[in-house]
């Protein structure tokens, strides 16, 4: 069976406005195993915007007053998932 990991994280340049107007816009990108969530926690740990980087072994929920979620397919974020 393949466990999944979460690689979540504070988009703290999109958070505030447009769809996240007035909320936290919290951003979860879905691996396959947890060496591959650490390498995309390592390569948003490399943008500024990205805070609050956690890798999760179960799938987060966010309450949806204060949080604006992106959860982009694997096919959306194909870079988040190469080394460096």
């Amino acid at each position: 069976m393949n466990k999944k990991y979460y690689v979540t994280m504070t988009d703290k340049s999109m958070s505030g406005w447009g769809m996240a107007e007035g909320k936290i816009n919290k951003y979860i990108v879905t691996c396959d195993n947890y060496e591959e969530a650490e390498i995309v926690r390592d390569n948003a740990t490399k943008r500024k915007e990205m805070k609050y980087i956690n890798i999760c072994s179960k799938k987060p929920s966010y309450n949806k007053n204060w949080y604006y979620v992106s959860a982009p397919s694997r096919e959306d974020v194909t870079t988040w998932y190469v080394k460096n």
